[in-house]
C-alpha cells in the first residue's frame, strides 16, 4: 500500500514534504551504489565534535573516501536541513546523525528515506545496548547504527543531601518524595529538583516505568496516555509533588537560574543522560567536589529499569549513491573499536556493550572525578545503561511532540487549574489530530 501524500508530510513532520528516492536521483538502499574501490567523497552532516578526529582516523585508514564534514549545529537544525533538501530533492548527505527519536519518521512508508542496513549488522544487536539497538531497528529493518547513548540517572549534591539530614542516593521513587520534604525544609529557596515540562525527562520517567505511550507499525499509530497504568503512575507520583510545592516549577531545565541552582545546592537533584557530566562541568562550576551521581530511583528496587534520555546514531541516506563507503564509515565510528575509543576519549558516552565494561573507560577522566568528589562515576552510569528496557518505541513524528509538549503538559507544572492528567489527555488528542490529518491510522487509548 502507497502512502499518500499526507502520510509523506507526515515522516519529516511540519517542515516539509517527502519525495521518493527515484527524485531525488539515488539508489536503492539495498543495491547502492559507491562501493568504495574508487575515490568517493561522503557529505556527512553531524553536530558531534568528537567525529572530527573519528574522521582524520578514518581517512587514513581508507584514503581512498574523503568525508566532507557539516556541523549542523544542533539535531533539531539537522532535521530541519535534511526535511528541505529531502522536499528540493537534492543536497542530501551520505551520512546524517539523528537523534533516536527521529530516526522512525524518516522510516516510513515503502521508500525509506534511510537505507536498510539490515543485511550488513547480522550479529550486531549482541554489540550494542538493547535500548539503543531497538532505537535504529525498526519494521524489520536495521537504519542506522548507534552512536552513543543517554541512559538517564540522577545528578545530586551531596552537600545539601547532607545538610538536610540524608545519607544516602534514594533508591525508590517512595524514597525521593521523602527526601524531598526534607530538602524543602532548609529553606524557601531549596527544592529536591526543578521542572518546568520536560518532554524528555518525562520520556525517560514513562520508559523506566514500562509506559507505552506510542506504538507504530508504519502508517498506523496508537498514542496512549489515558489508560495506560503506567503513565498513571508517574503523573500520579509527579502531580503529588508538583501540589504539595516540593519542585521548582519556575525555572526551566537549561536555564541560567537552572545551571546556578544545580552549582549552589538549592536545587538538589536533576534527572538527565549519561552525557551529562561535561555539561555540569561547565555550567555548574561552583558544585565541584559537592555533585555525585546514582541510579535514578526505581519503582520496585527489586527489578530495576531505565529510559534513554537522548542520544543519537549515524545513518546512511537512501538517496546516497555511494552507501557502501557510507556504511564503511558509520560502522568504523560506531562499530570499530578504534573509533568507539576516539569519541569516548573525547567525552561521549558509548552504545556498545565491551566499551561499558572496559577499565579505562569506567575510571573517567581526572577533571570529571574531581568534579564529582573522586567518585567512579562512569560505572553509576554504564549500570544505568545496563538497566534501560529495550520495549520502549517513539512517534513517526516526535518532532511535532516536542514542539507542542508544553503547550499541554507543560502547563501543569505552573497552572493550578489544570493537571498533568489533563495535560496528557489533552496532548494525546492534539497528537492524535495531527496524525490523523497527515493520513496516519490514528488510534487512541
Amino acid at each position: 500500500m502507497k502512502f499518500s501524500l499526507k502520510k509523506t508530510v507526515a515522516v519529516v513532520g511540519a517542515a516539509a514534504m517527502l519525495v521518493s528516492v527515484a527524485a531525488c536521483g539515488g539508489s536503492s538502499s539495498q543495491g547502492a551504489a559507491g562501493d568504495a574501490n574508487g575515490d568517493v567523497t561522503l557529505n556527512l552532516w553531524a553536530w558531534e565534535p568528537t567525529l572530527k578526529p573519528v574522521i582524520k582516523a578514518f581517512e587514513k585508514k581508507y584514503p581512498n573516501i574523503t568525508i566532507k564534514f557539516n556541523n549542523t549545529g544542533k539535531a533539531d537544525t539537522t532535521v530541519t536541513s535534511l526535511n528541505n533538501a529531502i522536499q528540493a530533492g537534492s543536497g542530501i548527505p551520505d551520512v546524517v546523525q539523528l537523534e533516536y527519536m527521529t530516526v522512525p519518521q524518516f522510516v516510513i512508508g515503502e521508500q525509506s528515506q534511510l537505507a536498510n542496513i539490515k543485511d550488513k549488522t547480522s550479529g550486531y544487536d549482541k554489540f550494542y545496548t538493547p535500548g539503543t539497538w531497538n532505537s535504529v531497528s525498526l519494521n524489520d529493518g536495521v537504519y542506522a547504527l548507534p552512536m552513543d547513548s543517554g541512559p538517564q540517572a540522577m545528578f545530586y549534591n551531596k552537600a545539601t543531601f547532607d545538610k538536610a539530614g540524608i545519607t544516602e542516593a534514594p533508591k525508590t521513587w517512595d524514597e525521593y518524595y521523602q527526601d524531598a520534604k526534607k530538602i524543602r525544609a532548609l529553606g524557601d529557596d531549596y527544592y529536591i529538583t526543578a521542572d518546568a515540562g520536560d518532554i524528555k525527562v518525562m520520556t525517560a520517567f514513562l520508559w523506566q516505568a514500562g509506559a507505552k505511550p506510542y506504538e507504530s507499525k508504519g502508517e498506523n499509530v496508537t498514542i496512549n496516555f489515558t489508560s495506560d497504568p503506567q503513565v498513571k503512575t508517574v503523573a500520579d507520583f509527579w502531580q503529588k509533588m508538583i501540589d504539595e510545592d516540593l519542585i521548582n516549577t519556575k525555572v526551566a531545565t537549561w536555564a541560567d537560574e537552572w545551571n546556578r541552582g544545580i552549582g549552589d545546592g538549592t536545587i538538589a537533584t536533576i534527572f538527565e543522560g549519561a552525557w551529562m557530566p561535561a555539561n555540569l562541568v561547565s555550567n555548574s562550576a561552583a558544585a565541584k567536589g559537592n555533585m555525585r551521581v546514582a541510579l535514578q530511583p526505581n519503582w520496585d528496587a527489586s527489578k530495576p529499569s531505565n529510559g534513554e534520555n537522548g542520544g543519537s546514531a549515524l545513518a546512511v541516506t537512501a538517496a546516497s549513491k555511494n552507501q557502501d563507503a557510507a556504511f564503511k564509515f558509520i560502522d568504523f565510528a560506531n562499530h570499530s573499536k578504534e573509533g568507539i575509543k576516539i569519541r569516548t576519549d573525547g567525552g561521549a558516552f558509548p552504545a556498545d556493550k565491551a566499551t561499558l565494561k572496559d577499565a579505562d573507560f569506567l575510571k573517567g577522566s581526572d577533571e570529571v572525578r574531581a568534579y564529582f568528589g573522586d567518585q567512579a562515576y562512569n560505572e553509576v552510569l554504564a549500570e544505568a545503561a545496563n538497566q534501560v528496557t529495550e520495549s520502549f518505541q517513539f512517534l513517526p513524528y516526535a518532532g511535532q511532540a516536542n514542539s507542542i509538549y508544553g503547550d499541554y503538559v507543560g502547563k501543569a507544572y505552573t497552572d493550578k487549574s489544570t493537571t498533568l492528567e489533563k495535560g496528557l489527555a489533552a496532548f494525546q488528542k492534539a497528537l492524535a489530530k495531527y496524525g490523523s490529518d497527515q493520513g496516519f491510522t490514528v488510534k487512541q487509548g
